[in-house]
This record gives structure tokens, sequence and C-alpha cells, in this order.
């Protein structure tokens, strides 16, 4: 049971409402579940990353040091800012989207190139996904953060795809419900 994750990306991203749902999730199969979270800058698109652990057991704390079994990244340079806190074996699930930071924004640096190639010569075990594309596929960019949580349920495979669903029902509002349920459809669908 992938059961330490670190949830990572940009301001606006969905990252909090990713650890909800997994948070969620996992209460709902009978485990102990902690979230808590790091907003950083994210109203200046600054990264925010969420902190989610469950267990069979009790969790006593919610932050995840430098032993995540699995690091989710909306974006692509905030994925591999967060490789050194994955354990040795542990699992990157990134979106491909590249948003650039504020130092790139400025002119004051250049956002690093072929990142992916860097994840996969590293050794990392890592899986790419275009979740904008299956967003927009879904109906709206806004759910990329859905369609990772997709990817990460059919890919982990530890709890059933009813219970993500019924997770995702207590957690976005009642007008978002359906766009949200196909986003995860189809990140469920990717691999």
């Amino acid at each position: 049971m992938k059961n330490d994750i670190i949830i990572t990306g940009t301001g606006g991203q969905g990252t909090l409402l990713a650890a909800k749902i997994i948070a969620e999730t996992a209460l709902m199969n009978g485990c102990d579940a902690r979230a808590s979270e790091s907003h950083g800058m994210s109203q200046r698109g600054g990264i925010v990353t969420t902190y989610v652990r469950y267990a069979r057991d009790t969790v006593y704390s919610p932050v995840v040091n430098e032993n995540a079994d699995c690091v989710l990244a909306f974006e692509l340079l905030e994925g591999y800012r967060a490789v050194p806190f994955l354990k040795q074996g542990g699992l990157l699930i990134s979106s491909v989207q590249m948003i650039d930071p504020t130092p790139v924004i400025a002119g004051l640096a250049d956002y690093p190139e072929d990142i992916q190639n860097k994840i996969i010569n590293a050794g990392i075990n890592a899986v790419f996904a275009d979740t904008l594309s299956m967003a927009e596929e879904a109906g709206s960019v806004k759910c990329a953060n859905v369609v990772l949580i997709g990817v990460f349920a059919s890919i982990v495979n530890d709890m059933p795809k009813n219970s993500w669903e019924a997770a995702i029902r207590a957690s976005v509002p009642p007008r978002l419900l359906d766009v949200n349920l196909q986003a995860f459809d189809i990140g469920y669908s990717y691999r």
C-alpha cells in the first residue's frame, strides 16, 4: 500500500483538493489518514506542496520527509524538484505540464531542459501523463488534478475504483461532479 505521498504543483493546480480526495478514499477503506499542506507563494504561482499519509494502523503525523512512496506532480519541474524526497524504489507520477516559475518569467533563469529524460536517466521509477489534454477531453482543463489522481489510483491499485469515485462525490461541488468523474475515469484508463 502506497501510503506516504507528496503532492506538488503550483498555486491553483488543485493540490489541496487532490489531498482531500486521497485522504477521503483512504478513510472510506478503513485506513487512518492525515493530510497537511505548505502553501508557499501559491497566489503568485509559487510552489504548493501537500502531504498525505494513510495506513491500516494509526497515522500520527501527516508530514512526509525523505521517504515518500509516491510523488504526484501537477507540474514537471516541481516533480523533478521533489524527486529527492522519494524513498528508494518510490514512484513519481507527473504531469508533463510546464509552468514557468517566477525567476523564468522575470528573465533571471531558464526553464530546465529535458527534465523527463533527466528523471529517467537517474533511474527514477516514473510515469508521465499529459493531464491537460486528458482534462480537455473530460471537459475542463481545471480538472487535470483529478486526471492525475485517476492515473495514481490505477497504478497503485490499493483501493477500489468505486471508493475513489465516492470520495470525488464527497469532495467536489455538485455542479463540477460530472466533469471530475469523467476526468478521473480518463486518468484511471491511462495505462
